[in-house]
């Protein structure tokens, strides 16, 4: 598999569906006072996916020759890029899902027109089904984190931040597949290398931590956290490739900790942020002390909860 090039992230600014780019670049200065930085944050839930996921996607399935079947497993925002991108670019998507995931994702994916199959107990278990599926039926099987395109697509988030002449001096990444981190940090590390990439993974899914500091592959029993977007127990190995140049240093939330983020993020932007999108923020609550005064970047990478999540969460 080849590196990820910042070239091909430029490209892919003109190749992506215009309805994912040039997404908002958002600060409050009541929000910097409580943080105790200089905060800028990139919303990618405004979207019709409502998720940063949509740019890689299109991007990946823009690139393919022929009209395929396309095999996904997927918590379901990755599924929804490919499902609407597959729908606007003429390809069957089948997403493979745990049977526990989020009903509100599910229920989107098919609206893009995916079929959905619900195996497994969580994500990792359903990508293996997912997996066994396409090789049986000759499709074209896709993982989220381990195809190049895909975190090129992501990394365009990073581009757009500099297009507007942004430069921070720290990045922070949520982590779950990979894709995000690698891309933004191949961007901004093309860019500047003193540019601080670190990731965000949750307390209760660390495997992709452990992978990182480790330099090995280290599979956790579960992935327990509310953050569903970046519950991983099993690691990408490309992305773990990709990160040895791209990230700097991987740190992990609890989830007490990320729902004080949303509700922060809530109350200062009026956004509503799923858990694994508000990781960046939980970061800067958990360590205060060890960002202040710095110029801080990070990105609102979903919004797709159910109205009892709402409730629970912001209500």
């Amino acid at each position: 598999m080849r590196p990820l090039s910042a070239t091909e992230i430029e490209e892919a600014a003109s190749k992506i569906d215009p309805a994912y780019r040039n997404s908002p670049l958002m600060s409050d200065t009541g929000l910097d006072a409580v943080l105790g930085v200089d905060l800028s944050l990139k919303v990618e839930c405004l979207n019709p996916i409502r998720s940063f996921k949509g740019r890689g996607a299109d991007l990946f399935v823009a690139g393919l020759d022929t009209p395929s079947r396309i095999i996904c497993a997927s918590a379901g925002n990755f599924g929804q890029g490919i499902a609407r991108a597959g729908r606007t670019r003429g390809h069957a998507v089948t997403v493979f899902a745990a049977e526990n995931a989020n009903p509100f994702k599910i229920e989107a994916m098919r609206r893009f027109g995916a079929e959905v199959r619900l195996e497994g107990a969580d994500f990792d278990a359903a990508k293996i089904a997912a997996q066994q599926y396409a090789q049986s039926q000759d499709a074209h099987f896709v993982e989220d984190g381990a195809v190049p395109s895909v975190a090129e697509g992501a990394g365009t988030i990073a581009l757009e931040m500099t297009k507007a002449d942004f430069r921070p001096d720290i990045v922070l990444i949520p982590l779950g597949n990979g894709a995000l981190s690698t891309g933004m940090g191949a961007w901004f590390k093309n860019i500047d290398p003193a540019i601080e990439i670190i990731c965000v993974v949750a307390e209760g899914a660390p495997s992709m931590k452990l992978s990182f500091e480790r330099n090995q592959l280290i599979t956790t029993p579960a992935a327990d956290t509310i953050a569903d977007g970046i519950a991983v127990r099993e690691p990408v190995p490309y992305a773990l490739e990709c990160m040895r140049s791209t990230v700097d240093t991987v740190v992990a939330v609890n989830d007490e900790t990320i729902i004080k983020a949303m509700r922060l993020i809530h109350r200062h932007l009026g956004l509503a942020v799923e858990p694994a999108g508000a990781a960046g923020v939980a970061a800067l609550l958990a360590d205060s002390e060890r960002w202040r005064g710095e110029r801080v970047a990070s990105v609102l990478c979903g919004s797709n909860m159910t109205p009892e999540q709402l409730k629970k969460w912001f209500c």
